[in-house]
């Protein structure tokens, strides 16, 4: 993203607010700068906190500094209110400014499964299943206007019918996101969740293959008027 915006704006120079609570992924994102020496017009800020932790560190300093381009992919499912989070993150926008959100689409697999089994496979203490199609209700209840983009994906989850293959229990881990889930759920919860990935609504069946619908959704946000 920052190599397309600098192809974009060549004379500009960057700084870049990096909000993320694991270590080892501060130090992956780390590792890829050092090794990019022509990213040189970017100053890097590192800031190991969660986002609310972030939010409270920015107001507890009273910042007034003002962001071009903020991007949230992939982690709204893990604050405890998204729609607070999408509202404090678009007052950092300057006039011209965008707030990026990227999460699987409400059409998607992802999305069926959550909407059926929620209750059943969703922990709200670590992630609250929200797809993009969550935060489209939310903004429209809200009077927000946005721009919405489909991004097709796709996934091959055929081991996941074979019993006791060890790439189908991972990817059964991964699609519930419940560890071993295979022996922590029921035998009707597990059969339910075998059916609905198996079914139209979540997948589609070719050359013996069973294919997730894995689409995500992007979601583009303008500074409040």
């Amino acid at each position: 993203m920052l190599d397309e915006l600098h192809k974009k704006h060549p004379e500009v120079t960057v700084d870049n607010e990096v909000v993320e609570p694991s270590s080892q992924q501060l130090h992956n994102y780390k590792v890829l700068v050092s090794q990019k020496p022509e990213l040189n017009y970017i100053k890097f800020i590192w800031n190991k906190m969660t986002a609310s932790e972030f939010e409270e560190h920015w107001k507890l300093r009273k910042l007034t500094k003002k962001a071009d381009f903020i991007h949230m992919i992939q982690m709204l499912y893990y604050v405890k209110d998204p729609g607070a989070t999408i509202s404090f993150f678009q007052s950092l926008l300057d006039k011209n400014g965008k707030l990026l959100i990227i999460l699987v689409s409400g059409e998607s697999g992802w999305g069926k499964l959550w909407r059926k089994y929620r209750n059943e496979l969703c922990n709200t203490e670590i992630s609250q299943c929200v797809t993009t199609g969550d935060i489209k209700s939310l903004l429209d209840s809200k009077g927000v206007s946005y721009q919405s983009f489909d991004l097709p994906s796709q996934m091959d989850i055929t081991e996941c019918f074979t019993e006791g293959d060890e790439k189908g229990e991972l990817l059964l881990d991964f699609l519930t996101e419940v560890l071993d889930f295979s022996k922590m759920a029921s035998l009707e919860l597990k059969a339910g969740v075998l059916e609905l990935l198996r079914h139209p609504d979540c997948s589609m069946e070719s050359e013996g293959k069973v294919v997730f619908n894995n689409n995500l959704g992007v979601i583009v946000i303008n500074k409040p008027t």
